[in-house]
């Protein structure tokens, strides 16, 4: 069983299942439907399936999941994003989504770990661009509080760990700038090549500071950035590169840094999914906290 087999059905156990089945099926009624052709499942499926392919003569995605809020969540965030450098959307409808296909379509992962420093510029820069698109006046975006309000429950987390992420969290949310429309989930495997510029993909829609933006890069591209050797100066320059092109504070990344590790260590374990990644990174960011006082 692959990957993303095992996320849904951990996910969704006999409804997953039931998806998976009768998911070729879809596939087909919605090619007729839209009139779809070429279609072919990309490389890195893990929780939805995303099959590229054309609409008339225009590359498309096609993306399909049973997290049907997530999708709405995520096809207003794309419109909120709309000419800030995000794939432009083209149909959602009950766990479909269908968009713009960026091309070539490279990867920004594609420059782990050879090219990390140029990578870092492309990331901020994508980041200006997207922190430029207003709050809508009526939305439905939770805030990074909201979120963060998981690491307040009952948890297979050692004490001191969350301790401390509870801590950091209340100081970062009371000394808090300016919110903004953030992408949430900002990493390698979001941003590709279209043309001579970047796109951003699955913006997940959340309100919150800048700072909050860069963690998701600084931690990926993941499994790869756990195999690396220098890990420790490899996460201590992307710190300091964010922080002056954004104009944002070190160790307010670096704390964001270690909160976000442990929420998304948190949310491996709601979902039964592998945790060890966070956990590993949450050690990693622990250690690094004391020397950036």
């Amino acid at each position: 069983m692959n990957t993303f087999h095992s996320n849904i059905i951990s996910i969704y156990g006999e409804k997953g299942r039931q998806w998976l089945g009768h998911l070729p099926n879809r596939v087909a009624q919605l090619a007729n439907t839209y009139g779809l052709s070429n279609l072919k499942a990309v490389n890195n499926l893990s929780y939805n399936y995303v099959v590229s392919g054309l609409q008339g003569p225009q590359p498309i995605i096609l993306k399909l999941g049973l997290d049907i809020d997530g999708f709405k969540r995520e096809a207003a965030a794309l419109m909120a994003f709309s000419g800030f450098g995000v794939v432009e959307i083209l149909s959602e409808n009950n766990g479909l989504l269908l968009v713009e296909c960026a091309v070539p379509g490279i990867f920004l992962k594609s420059y782990f770990p050879d090219n990390d420093d140029q990578a870092i510029n492309i990331t901020a820069n994508v980041i200006k661009r997207l922190h430029k698109a207003p709050i809508p006046s009526t939305h439905a975006f939770p805030h990074i509080k909201d979120w963060l309000e998981a690491l307040d429950g009952d948890l297979e987390i050692p004490v001191h760990t969350l301790q401390k992420a509870r801590e950091i969290r209340d100081k970062l949310l009371k000394t808090t700038g300016p919110d903004v429309l953030l992408h949430g989930d900002l990493h390698h495997d979001n941003i590709l090549q279209n043309g001579e510029d970047w796109l951003v993909i699955d913006p997940k829609g959340v309100i919150g500071e800048p700072a909050y933006e860069v963690a998701a890069f600084i931690r990926n591209p993941m499994p790869e950035l756990l195999h690396h050797s220098d890990i420790p100066n490899i996460i201590l320059n992307r710190i300091t590169r964010f922080a002056e092109a954004l104009e944002l504070s070190e160790r307010r990344i670096l704390d964001w840094c270690f909160v976000q590790a442990v929420l998304a260590w948190i949310w491996a374990l709601e979902d039964d999914c592998d945790a060890s990644y966070f956990q590993q990174l949450t050690k990693i960011f622990d250690v690094l906290l004391p020397f950036n006082d």
